[in-house]
């Protein structure tokens, strides 16, 4: 009980009887359906499978706003959610010990303080949400693997998670076990490539005609060009989550548009979804 309490990764026994209801067939239909898995080896298959087993093993799946939580439902997030930690430490993810899920989006009171001091309260839609050292908060629709997405919501919480484990959320996951990697390093590349991004982002929106509204969906050819999300100019922790589910599920803008930042997050997680996925195609 102390172990679940802690946030702490589940013992052995545990992780073995979820790994044994994880059979062969159910394990290729859930490689089958998220498309971004294609190209896994043999060994990276297995490795994520008893990844994936840990986390059905360590976190509890809460549902929320009367969402009936499934096996299946489990199963795909616990496979996305692995996705990140293939080839790292899956302590990266302990600390806490909830996933919650809404059948869809949902809303959280936010507080902000304008520069004039007087405080703001108000109600955010959200489709995720990291807290620290608290749940992964989910939208299911928006974490279902539906074919052509480029965003995926559950990489992206849980790269927060990965961000918070070493501290604040300022884009710096915890470099400890990557002695290929410096802090200062890490920090000066990745502010080059943010400033590069907003740059980029700039003048897209600069080319946007005055005719098309830059918040509807007429705007996305331009936003298309983008190597991220705009959402990734937000700040340092919105840059490193946006980036990680670009790296894993759209991989190519992300290698061409900024190489640096992509390599630096090959070395990170140790994994090139950009290699993968291309054998994968001709495979």
């Amino acid at each position: 009980m102390l172990r679940w309490l802690a946030g702490r990764g589940a013992s052995q026994r545990h992780i073995e009887r979820e790994l044994a209801r994880i059979t062969d067939d159910i394990w290729r239909a859930t490689i089958s359906r998220h498309v971004f898995l294609a190209g896994l080896s043999p060994r990276e298959q297995e490795a994520l499978r008893h990844r994936v087993a840990w986390l059905l093993a360590s976190k509890d799946f809460s549902g929320a706003g009367g969402l009936d939580i499934t096996s299946d439902i489990m199963l795909s997030v616990a496979v996305q959610a692995a996705l990140p930690i293939l080839e790292l430490d899956p302590a990266l993810y302990e600390g806490w010990s909830e996933i919650i899920l809404y059948p869809g989006g949902f809303v959280i009171p936010r507080t902000d303080m304008d520069e004039s001091g007087v405080v703001h309260e108000y109600l955010q839609e959200a489709s995720g949400e990291a807290w620290e050292g608290g749940p992964v908060i989910l939208s299911w629709e928006d974490s279902e693997a539906l074919p052509g997405l480029r965003a995926n919501v559950v990489i992206h919480e849980f790269a927060h998670k990965l961000d918070l484990y070493a501290g604040d959320a300022d884009g710096i996951p915890y470099l400890g076990g990557h002695r290929d990697i410096r802090p200062r390093d890490w920090g000066q590349i990745m502010q080059a490539s943010f400033d590069e991004f907003n740059e980029e982002l700039a003048l897209v929106e600069e080319s946007i005609p005055a005719n098309v509204d830059p918040e509807s969906d007429a705007a996305a050819p331009w936003y298309d060009s983008l190597p991220l999300d705009p959402y990734a100019a937000t700040d340092h922790a919105e840059f490193f989550a946006v980036s990680s589910e670009a790296f894993f599920v759209d991989p190519a803008p992300l290698s061409h548009g900024l190489p640096q930042w992509y390599e630096l997050l090959q070395r990170y997680y140790r994994q090139d979804p950009l290699r993968r996925l291309a054998q994968a195609a001709v495979a």
